[in-house]
């Protein structure tokens, strides 16, 4: 009787560890396969915005839904079911409520809007009722899942930054360059004088890689403060995509970041030369 019971036990035991098991191994299946990703795609000049991505989960719906770039107005909704591989793509119209010009958001949830994995955005800009060239994505899915794209070499959704200025001491000019993950938009270049006025403003478009660079002239009545210049490159009214860096001008050339220190160790060998020197002078003078 003793026996029976402790067989009987040790099956329930047994069994609830299976279940522990099973579950946990269920928990670690969805904690990686969590996640979503959309890519906006349009010609130049389309009328056609075209909306692909992928899912972790394919039991529900997602739900789109477009603004227009003040945030005023609901300029189109839409709804499409995800395969069981877990893809989707869906299409929107630029039609007569699509008014203003600017980037209109994108914004594409499933299941529970409050769900962060699943919830997502993509800006798409409009001038005139087309849109301009696009190719833009959002991801928060599992790299190992879901890779946008393998031959770049810019991560996902990190945003813009720029490199340190390159230059040549006492050079009229020097490049700006940088990286963006969002290719397929324009990067505005503008420098700002110590005295705050507004030297000169440029565009570049970054290449398939996300990088770019600019020679940027110096000289001219624009040029005519010394000290720091303040770069900024910019895609999108976004802090993630706005990034600065200084460069010293002085009499119309650049000066390396490091003139000032040198200049100072410089002044400090030299005393130190002329205190040693005196010294010398003194210990060979004769004494009476």
């Amino acid at each position: 009787m003793n026996f029976k019971r402790s067989t009987t036990s040790m099956t329930i035991v047994l069994m609830a560890v299976s279940l522990v098991s099973m579950a946990s191994a269920q928990q670690d299946v969805f904690a990686q396969s969590a996640g979503m990703s959309i890519t906006a795609t349009a010609d130049e000049g389309s009328e056609t915005i075209t909306v692909m991505g992928k899912t972790a989960s394919d039991i529900t719906d997602i739900t789109f839904t477009v603004r227009s770039p003040s945030g005023n107005n609901v300029v189109a909704i839409g709804q499409v079911s995800p395969d069981s591989n877990g893809d989707f793509v869906t299409e929107f119209k630029i039609g007569q409520k699509w008014t203003e010009d600017g980037f209109y958001e994108i914004t594409a949830v499933q299941g529970i809007q409050l769900n962060s994995l699943y919830t997502l955005k993509v800006l798409v800009k409009v001038t005139d009722g087309m849109a301009e060239r696009t190719l833009v994505t959002e991801s928060n899915l599992d790299t190992e899942l879901f890779v946008r794209n393998p031959d770049l070499n810019v991560a996902r959704d990190t945003g813009l930054e720029l490199y340190s200025a390159q230059f040549v001491h006492g050079s009229d000019e020097f490049t700006v360059s940088g990286v963006t993950d969002r290719f397929s938009q324009d990067v505005a270049i503008s420098i700002v004088a110590p005295n705050g006025n507004l030297v000169t403003v440029s565009q570049i478009s970054p290449s398939l890689d996300g990088e770019f660079e600019k020679i940027i002239k110096v000289g001219g009545p624009l040029w005519k403060e010394d000290g720091f210049y303040m770069v900024t490159a910019q895609q999108f009214d976004d802090p993630n995509y706005t990034d600065s860096i200084q460069v010293d001008i002085l009499d119309g050339t650049v000066v390396p970041e490091f003139g000032t220190i040198a200049v100072m160790v410089l002044a400090v060998a030299i005393i130190s030369v002329i205190a040693i020197s005196a010294r010398s002078r003194l210990g060979i003078m004769p004494r009476y």
